[in-house]
C-alpha cells in the first residue's frame, strides 16, 4: 500500500512539475483577450507592453510563477485592489487594437 501512495504521490509531483514547465500555448493574436493566460498574453511582445502598460509589474511579480496560467479575469478577484475594472477596460482595448 505504502508503495501504491508514494507512487501516486511521485507521478503526480511529476505532472505538476511538468506542466509549471511547459512553454506557453501559442495563441495567435486575434485571440489575446482577459480570458487568455497571462503567460500566453505575456508571450508575445506586443500584447506583454499592453498587460504591463495595463497593470504595471504584473509580469516581474515575484509570484508571477504561480498566477501565470491563469487569466485576467481569473485573477482579478484575488488582486481587485490591483487589478481594476478600468484596467481590463484598457488591456481589453489594446489587445483587440493588436488583431
Amino acid at each position: 500500500m505504502k508503495h501504491i501512495i508514494a507512487a501516486t504521490l511521485l507521478f503526480a509531483t511529476t505532472a505538476a512539475f511538468a506542466q509549471d514547465t511547459a512553454p506557453a500555448p501559442a495563441v495567435a493574436k486575434s485571440a489575446l483577450n482577459i480570458d487568455t493566460p497571462i503567460e500566453a498574453i505575456a508571450a508575445d511582445p506586443k500584447a506583454k507592453a499592453a498587460l504591463d502598460a495595463a497593470f504595471p509589474g504584473m509580469t516581474a511579480h515575484p509570484m508571477y510563477q504561480q498566477f501565470k496560467g491563469m487569466s485576467v479575469k481569473q485573477l482579478q478577484p484575488m488582486a481587485s485592489d490591483q487589478i481594476t475594472d478600468a484596467g481590463i477596460a484598457k488591456l481589453t482595448a489594446e489587445l483587440a487594437a493588436l488583431k
